[in-house]
């Protein structure tokens, strides 16, 4: 898998801690909230919405908690001051990071954020000095240890499906964002079980480092994740299985 999906089941791994302490399903709320604030509370005519209700219910959050965060982005149950804000950086190696944050209070995340990599060792960059390094792209992880991967990626290529890669048990599957839904529809529609589904920043190429400056990295991405206004973090780092191992051991 790309460096992006194997962070991504390093976080799945840490989900069940997550949320317990409330952190994951306060940051699908606000995913929610955003995607009402673009496109309205119809989820029918609100791509984005139906693609943030679809991951809270890959991670088990009440209906009744969605439909909170859709009635208090849409005015019912008062406003929001959440702002969209992007940070970039170079972590450990010369590894860029992507930072996608919501918050009420810009500066105080960026004050944050800032300390993070100042305590990595690391550096915050200008705006577009990382950015260009990723593409918008709907990603969707299987698990394929009972399957025919090769069977598997062909379904989602008529689906519309741009590009796959298999690795041991797991097939990544890369499309446009508007075709992510027709393809995960179509895989379980064959009931192909879908671990993850996301519209998300994917390196265009990525690095590889040494072990040391890998497992700084991915200290630098958690401590990262762990900010409440952060909402995503991606990097270009292709993390090695024998480190993802070690890090999963540790959760």
């Amino acid at each position: 898998m790309s460096g992006h999906s194997k962070w991504s089941t390093i976080k799945r791994a840490k989900g069940a801690a997550d949320a317990k302490r409330g952190q994951l399903f306060t940051r699908l709320t606000k995913e929610l909230m955003l995607a009402v604030r673009h496109g309205g509370p119809n989820p029918e005519a609100n791509y984005h919405l139906r693609l943030a209700i679809q991951k809270c219910k890959d991670s088990n959050m009440p209906s009744d908690n969605i439909d909170r965060a859709i009635k208090k982005a849409s005015g019912e149950l008062g406003g929001s001051d959440l702002a969209e804000a992007t940070f970039e950086g170079y972590g450990p190696g010369g590894a860029a990071i992507l930072i996608q944050v919501l918050s009420d209070n810009r500066n105080r995340t960026l004050q944050e954020i800032r300390s993070v990599f100042n305590r990595a060792g690391a550096n915050m960059a200008e705006a577009g000095a990382v950015s260009w390094l990723f593409e918008q792209k709907g990603v969707i992880n299987l698990n394929t240890k009972d399957l025919d991967a090769e069977e598997v990626a062909l379904w989602a290529i008529d689906a519309g499906a741009e590009d796959f890669k298999i690795e041991n048990a797991y097939l990544e599957i890369h499309t446009e964002p508007e075709n992510l839904e027709e393809v995960r529809s179509t895989l379980e529609a064959k009931e192909v079980p879908v671990l993850e589904a996301e519209v998300a920043m994917t390196p265009k190429t990525t690095i590889e480092l040494n072990e040391e400056e890998a497992t700084k990295v991915l200290r630098l991405l958690d401590k990262l994740d762990e900010l409440d206004d952060v909402q995503h973090v991606y990097s270009n780092v292709d993390f090695s299985e024998e480190l993802l191992e070690k890090l999963k051991a540790q959760v």
